[in-house]
């Protein structure tokens, strides 16, 4: 029973440490992504954007990280598409109902699943930025609009590496413990083999 309880708490151990490691790493590597990116971070080739309303729901939930792809031809997309595109001073992604040619320009009707009727104004290809994978996490947005405050960049790096020290130090302590435990029970082994019968 005994054996079992170590190898138990061994395991517990080990899983417990790989996954505050992991927290640090991953909390790291997203706070520098967004802080480098300026709150666009890029992996792969895809840009990976937060979701702010829930006029695409349910394709994808308000709070949620959406993978784009902002390469290629932006006058290529058919009805049914999901882009991503300029619209005054703000990023929309929203579903092509139509296609719309004139001349040269091809302009695309828009329209967010959720919503009764579609986008007021055509989107001109050169505004659209990006096209939607398919690729979505939902509820990471707010971690990562929390990330480009600075308290939020700040606690994301601080916090886990203070979990994984407080956690290390427990671990010491109870190697220390251990120790002592074992040092006591060889003493009185040996006091019992001296002691004469």
């Amino acid at each position: 029973m005994k054996v079992k309880m170590k190898t138990v708490k061994k395991v517990t151990s080990s899983v417990l440490s790989f996954t505050l490691i992991l927290a640090v790493v991953l909390m790291a590597v997203t706070v520098i992504s967004v802080k480098a990116s300026g709150g666009e971070p890029e992996i792969f080739g895809y840009q990976i954007k937060t979701v702010l309303s829930g006029s695409m729901e349910p394709e994808f939930q308000t709070g949620s990280v959406i993978a784009v792809i902002p390469d290629g031809d932006m006058t290529r997309f058919v009805e049914g598409d999901v882009i991503t595109f300029m619209e005054e001073d703000r990023l929309v992604t929203h579903r092509v109902v139509d296609v719309v040619e004139s001349g040269d320009n091809v302009m695309y009707e828009t329209k967010g699943d959720n919503n009764n009727a579609p986008d007021r104004d055509l989107v001109l290809s050169d505004n659209v930025v990006a096209e939607y994978t398919g690729f979505t996490i939902p509820y990471v947005g707010y971690i990562a609009s929390f990330a480009q405050s600075q308290l939020g960049g700040a606690l994301m790096l601080i916090l886990p590496g203070l979990l994984l020290m407080g956690y290390a130090g427990y671990a010491i302590w109870q190697g220390v413990s251990q120790l002592e435990s074992n040092n006591k029970k060889k003493e009185e082994k040996t006091e019992k083999a001296e002691t004469p019968a």
